[in-house]
């Protein structure tokens, strides 16, 4: 039986992109459709038995209709070849309030053929060529969904995340005590697992996650375990595989150097468990993402700069590109933004997300804003840290410091 599972999609992002006339979005969001695009060719020329979507279809819970319909088009082209494909419902995807609709329900509502959806923690059979698969799908679920309020009331981080992995280890049981041994099973879910690399992106866009530890799982139960919500792939636990596939496109700089893709599972049905499913990770041609740093202390700063970017001349074409130049105190006016622009064009990137020039005397970088945009306080933090050259772990905890901040000031108002 062959699976392909991908995850954080995130339909609707915009960053860095321009708006690409002929189709009326932006220039991102076709990237953003290109990438599926792929998965779906995939699992449709190679004949996969099924497709698991781990969750978070669109960047936030109200896609405009444009976005929907895009969407919609790759679905159905999955439903047109009989590929079984499930949808997960990821922290992106849910409304506000509980009794609302959520943009991947649709499918559901309709009953599109070979199309399941999850909003809430249940146990699918899917049809697939191979036989029957049994899916636990555990959606997102948040903290008040899973407690009362005075359950709640005075309990620390470390309580919460008890209570938490115990609510869902007991949500996981049930589901696996109604599981048939004899028929291949697999969990899909879109949550945080204790001990998971994390990036820039969770810390803007995801705050405060419910972490679950992993043996709150029952991963033992499983031929595999399919994860969304951490968008680095990586691999949690060989046997049986539990694995994060990663998103499919870059949010930011923060994932810049991480390879985007999918993941394609091979269950050995002869074989036993925890050892009879097998995987492998397929690359995605993602947008780049490339950071020119330069140290311009020389007498003609600009030509340091046009040094460094053409050193650099074959990772530029098509890709997202960021230049921070750091200048003596004396030299600060010896180059403008609209220079190193300039010297880029001449590469055909696709967009220059910034360029930063700035001098030891300097206390505050700038952070450019195109005029229509607006910062959170945890974004703004972001790009304030992607200014200054420091070391990935000092970042990532002045991130951390700054996420409990900004929360403890919101709780405060």
């Amino acid at each position: 039986m062959r699976l392909l599972h991908f995850a954080d999609l995130h339909l609707g992002m915009e960053n860095f992109g321009t708006l690409d006339v002929a189709t009326g979005v932006s220039t991102r969001v076709l990237d953003y459709l290109r990438v599926f695009d792929q998965v779906v060719s995939f699992a449709i020329e190679e004949r996969v038995d099924a497709v698991l979507f781990a969750g978070d279809a669109f960047k936030n819970r109200d896609p405009n209709p444009t976005i929907q319909r895009e969407f919609a088009k790759r679905i159905h082209r999955l439903s047109s070849a009989e590929v079984p494909t499930v949808i997960l419902t990821g922290n992106h995807d849910l409304p506000s309030i509980t009794i609302r609709a959520t943009p991947i329900d649709i499918y559901q509502t309709l009953e599109v053929p070979f199309v399941q959806t999850a909003r809430t923690p249940d146990t699918l059979v899917v049809d697939t060529a191979a036989g029957p698969l049994q899916v636990v799908a555990l959606p997102w679920l948040t903290r008040n969904a899973l407690f009362g309020a005075e359950e709640l009331r005075g309990k620390d981080q470390d309580e919460l995340n008890r209570m938490t992995g115990e609510e869902i280890g007991q949500i996981l049981r049930e589901q696996i005590d109604q599981l048939d041994p004899t028929i291949p099973a697999v969990l899909l879910a879109h949550l945080s697992i204790e001990g998971a690399k994390t990036g820039v992106e969770r810390s803007i866009m995801l705050g405060n996650d419910l972490v679950v530890a992993s043996e709150a799982l029952g991963v033992s139960a499983f031929d595999y375990v399919a994860l969304g919500h951490i968008h680095q792939h990586q691999v949690l636990n060989a046997h049986p595989p539990v694995v994060y596939s990663g998103s499919l496109e870059r949010i930011d700089f923060g994932e810049e150097t991480e390879t985007k893709g999918f993941v394609v599972v091979d269950i050995d049905l002869e074989r036993e468990r925890p050892m009879r499913a097998d995987f492998r990770f397929h690359p995605v041609a993602a947008r780049p993402f490339v950071t020119i740093r330069v140290q311009a202390t020389g007498e003609e700063p600009l030509l340091e700069v046009e040094r460094q970017i053409r050193a650099r001349r074959i990772d530029l074409a098509g890709a997202v590109v960021r230049v921070l130049v750091d200048l003596p105190p004396e030299r600060h006016n010896a180059i403008r933004p609209a220079d190193v622009r300039g010297l880029l064009q001449e590469f055909e990137v696709a967009s220059v997300a910034q360029v930063s020039l700035q001098t030891d005397s300097q206390l505050r970088p700038r952070i450019e804003l195109s005029p229509e945009e607006s910062l959170s306080p945890m974004t703004a933090l972001t790009r304030w840290l992607e200014l200054r050259d420091l070391p990935d772990e000092q970042r990532k905890a002045i991130l951390e410091h700054g996420r409990r901040i900004i929360e403890a000031g919101q709780t405060d108002n």
